[in-house]
């Protein structure tokens, strides 16, 4: 016989435990199965985040991320606290280098006071450097609330309350198809068949892929981005206190490199956003033809293509040349210096894509009956995944009664 369970969730990333955890909490008697394709839980990009616990000042108010990080943002906290996870709040500072930026810097202030930041502080250059004496600015806002963690941390105490509360998870299990028979739903792997009542998939670089199982005419693609990030040396450590970042580019929905001192004290620079030429690409060498077709031949991307072809040159120009990467740096700190970093990480976000060439930036669901699909889950999806997991549980309880 077939396994049988209420619930089954594609994914072992932050966001698939957080939801797999959130239904247990709201349903203690139900079956639950989450299966992920990898050996162990968080291998993509939760593992490879950053370990910034977000804000919520860059997001259009009233947005699902908006809401979503606020929300997200306070029940990380008290789970943190709850279950012994170290993390620190030591806020940030996001700085504007040259006239231009200073309209957007005002306008990202005020859209933090509208997401209920309270706290904000605008910094002249003087008030700056007392918080950050190596960079350099015009003008500064200050952001109380950002914070750090580790991440793969989090996930894994996500993870120890889902086998604590009864629910299963099966690893090295991909899945290659779903059938809709009657109402229920035939989740096939590689090497097994499992029965659900209903289905939540978070799979991440993949999640175009699953979703299409069900929705073959998905009105978007992910897009891989590759981020690069170098570290600076223990010696040089002392420039950054805590979290530096730019006036971001409203075009385009990558923060720009930014300085982050992470809950272990290495100092992260980076990242920058180049096109992957695999889903799960985080060396320049790795390619996949398969996922190079899918990319290529999305209408979507070409006028991606077009319209930031010239931010795009200059992503791979910083990929390929350490001297252009300090000089991003330099804009914010300009101490630092070549000899002072060295190759760090990278990741890869999963960049939703429409037809028309949008990267869309909020979060991003496909609903149908008994099937809920995370089909865009970009940052502060770490921060806000309790908040999802919650709104996820929530819509299919709703759902059910």
């Amino acid at each position: 016989m077939n396994e049988h369970y209420d619930f089954i969730v594609i994914g072992a990333g932050i966001v698939g435990l957080a939801a797999a955890l959130k239904i247990l909490e709201h349903q203690p008697s139900a079956s639950l199965l989450v299966l992920e394709k990898e050996n162990d839980i968080a291998i993509h990009q939760t593992g490879n985040n950053s370990g910034v616990i977000h804000s919520g000042i860059y997001y259009k108010p009233g947005s699902l991320k908006a809401t979503n990080c606020r929300k997200g943002y306070e029940m990380l906290l008290h789970f943190c606290n709850t279950h012994d996870v170290k993390y620190e709040i030591t806020g940030k500072v996001i700085l504007a280098t040259n006239e231009e930026e200073l309209t957007t810097l005002d306008k990202l202030y005020q859209r933090g006071v509208e997401n209920g930041l309270d706290g904000l502080e605008i910094l002249d250059s003087k008030e700056l450097n007392k918080r950050e004496p190596y960079a350099k600015g015009l003008k500064a806002v200050f952001v109380p609330q950002t914070g750090r963690v580790n991440y793969h941390e989090v996930a894994k105490k996500y993870f120890d309350v889902i086998k604590n509360d009864g629910g299963t998870i099966k690893f090295n299990s991909e899945v290659k198809a779903i059938n809709q028979n009657s109402g229920q739903l035939e989740i096939k792997t590689q090497n097994n068949i499992f029965n659900c009542n209903y289905l939540i998939s978070c799979a991440g670089l993949f999640s175009d892929r699953i979703a299409k199982l069900t929705h073959p005419e998905l009105p978007l693609r992910i897009i891989p981005f590759r981020g690069e990030y170098y570290k600076i040396k223990e010696s040089k450590q002392y420039l950054v206190n805590s979290l530096i970042y730019p006036v971001p580019d409203d075009r385009f929905p990558f923060l720009g490199v930014h300085f982050t001192k992470k809950i272990d004290g290495e100092v992260e620079v980076g990242p920058n956003a180049v096109l992957a030429f695999k889903r799960e690409g985080y060396k320049k060498t790795n390619i996949n033809l398969n996922d190079l077709l899918e990319i290529f031949s999305w209408p979507g991307f070409h006028k991606v293509a077009a319209k930031y072809w010239k931010t795009g040159l200059g992503e791979f120009h910083r990929s390929y040349s350490k001297n252009a990467f300090v000089k991003a740096l330099q804009k914010m700190v300009p101490a630092i210096t070549g000899e002072d970093i060295e190759p760090g990480s990278a990741g890869v976000r999963a960049q939703a894509c429409d037809k028309d060439g949008g990267l869309l930036d909020d979060f991003y669901f496909v609903e149908d009956n008994n099937i809920l699909h995370v089909c865009n889950a970009p940052s502060p999806a770490a921060t806000a995944s309790l908040a999802i997991g919650d709104y996820i549980a929530k819509k299919i309880i709703s759902g059910l009664n």
